[in-house]
């Protein structure tokens, strides 16, 4: 029996396929037609692919045993996953490009860069005293891999880094203790996991706990952080922020998010970089190595 797998071409270019495996190259599942998507067994979905689309395409999937992604989040697809499929995303292939992003944005914000910029756009030889990375404290919320690659790139800048997950081990500390140690924060970088638990951690009562000139950085997801308080708690002066990710998302040009003080935001580009192709590569080649050997997939979010 054919096995039928549909994929991105630039993701599994070079493949040795087996010669019964029937390859459809595809970067827009709504263009498949019914015949085609729900015969296919593997499904690789595009990494740029519209959510509500994708959504839109999981049920047409009638036949499909595996779904795999190419982002480390999920969950546009987990809350859709039909029974019976197994869903695994890209762990490992974001790590080093957005944890780098983290460690820009922290450092731009407190360098005050982007005031810089508009000095040179504007010709002007400008003078301030910033802030630096050395001697502060980090509150790391979130600890998979991002969060562990931050914490690795934070280590020569002489900060002190304060882990957070859900439970505590070692040297980090429990989300449960959070409100403990948001005051005392310098700088909070959030690199969690969108879910129940973590939509709207980041409210009123957080942004209220963060002390004076503290600095918000998020790599996350958008809805992790509630955007009329970030909004209102940017326009008292109180906090900066520096965001890779936004909700909504994109941003509508007409959003008071563009237009708050002491906001740094970047669109949603913490896993485009020049690495991320190869990563992909090497990862999606190591699953259909497994799933052609019928052995055990890697990163396996959700099967049931």
């Amino acid at each position: 029996m054919n096995r039928h797998l549909i994929a991105p071409e630039w993701v599994v270019a070079g493949y040795p396929f087996p010669a019964d495996v029937i390859v459809t190259y595809c970067d827009n599942l709504p263009e498949l037609s019914d015949e085609v998507i729900g015969s296919a067994d593997f499904v690789i979905l595009p990494y740029r692919g519209n959510p509500e689309s994708i959504r839109n395409s999981i049920p047409r999937m009638k036949n499909v045993k595996v779904l795999q992604t190419l982002t480390a989040g999920f969950d546009n697809v987990l809350p859709h996953l039909p029974a019976g499929v197994t869903l695994c995303n890209a762990v490992g292939v974001h790590d080093d490009s957005t944890s780098e992003l983290a460690l820009i944005l922290t450092l731009a914000s407190l360098r005050n860069l982007p005031e810089l910029v508009r000095a040179q756009d504007a010709k002007t030889w400008t003078h301030f005293f910033s802030r630096s990375l050395v001697d502060k404290e980090v509150l790391l919320i979130g600890y998979g891999g991002v969060g562990k690659a931050v914490e690795k790139k934070l280590a020569p800048f002489g900060c002190r880094v304060i882990p957070v997950a859900t439970n505590a081990r070692d040297h980090v500390k429990a989300i449960s203790d959070l409100e403990q140690m948001i005051p005392t924060a310098d700088v909070i970088i959030l690199t969690v996991p969108l879910n129940e638990k973590t939509k709207g951690l980041v409210d009123a009562r957080f942004l209220a706990l963060m002390k004076q000139g503290a600095l918000l950085v998020n790599v996350a997801r958008g809805p992790v952080v509630e955007t009329d308080a970030l909004v209102d708690a940017l326009n008292s002066g109180k906090i900066s922020a520096a965001l890779d990710v936004t909700n909504p998302e994109p941003l509508p040009a007409d959003h008071p998010l563009w237009d708050a003080p002491n906001c740094l935001i970047t669109p949603h580009l913490g896993g485009e970089s020049d690495i991320f192709e190869p990563r992909a590569r090497t990862r999606i080649f190591s699953q259909l190595d497994l799933w052609f050997a019928n052995r055990e997939l890697e990163s396996i979010i959700s099967s049931s």
